[in-house]
């Protein structure tokens, strides 16, 4: 599925900022790029026209030897993260060139991904919300289960997708529609309103909606 441009950045943290009616908006400021372009593929040769950037500079000692071919191929230092942005059309930049947050102006419409903070394994109440079973009146010792999962004889056994206890969160979780209120190419640092996925200095991919 062809994609917008888009830039791999990491979450910093979020704040909040003043709007000039003195508002208070909570936003999340995103260290974006610089991206090297480290491949091209066009749909002539590879079926398919992407980009494949990088982020996070890395040491010798942290990157295969295989990786280090591949970045020396494309001219590029070392980098610890790659991802590749199906596009639309041919792309228009080529291996070596550098993608920066000027890519993006005050008042674009952005989706940010990335992976949502893991909880680990957890009960069907705080996964799924679940209220539960009653404190008194005939319960015991199951406050805090679901009740029935399934029937006896018909179909006989747990259907799948039942809302169970298990590990909740380590997702890879899309925040679509999220404004950018500034963009300060010096410090390479985007504004968008809101929270996005994932916890602080976690990695994240911003496109154009």
């Amino acid at each position: 599925m062809a994609e917008k441009m888009g830039i791999l950045g990491r979450k910093l943290g979020m704040t909040r900022i003043f709007g000039d009616d003195g508002a208070s908006v909570a936003v999340t400021v995103i260290q974006a790029g610089p991206c090297p372009v480290t491949q091209v593929k066009t749909e002539d040769k590879d079926g398919y026209n992407a980009l494949q950037i990088a982020f996070s500079e890395a040491k010798e000692k942290h990157v295969s030897k295989a990786m280090q071919g591949h970045f020396a191929k494309a001219g590029t230092g070392l980098y610890s993260a790659l991802r590749e942005i199906r596009l639309a059309g041919a792309p228009e930049q080529k291996a070596g060139d550098t993608l920066t947050c000027e890519l993006f102006k005050t008042g674009d419409v952005v989706k940010v991904t990335g992976k949502s903070i893991g909880k680990g394994y957890q009960g069907r109440m705080r996964r799924w919300n679940f209220r539960g079973c009653k404190d008194t009146h005939g319960d015991e010792k199951v406050h805090r289960n679901n009740g029935s999962i399934g029937n006896n004889t018909f179909p006989g056994h747990v259907i799948k997708g039942r809302k169970m206890a298990g590990q909740w969160g380590a997702e890879t979780v899309t925040q679509p529609s999220a404004v950018v209120v500034d963009v300060r190419p010096e410090d390479n640092v985007i504004i968008v309103k809101g929270a996005v996925p994932g916890p602080k200095n976690g990695l994240v991919l911003i496109r154009k909606q």
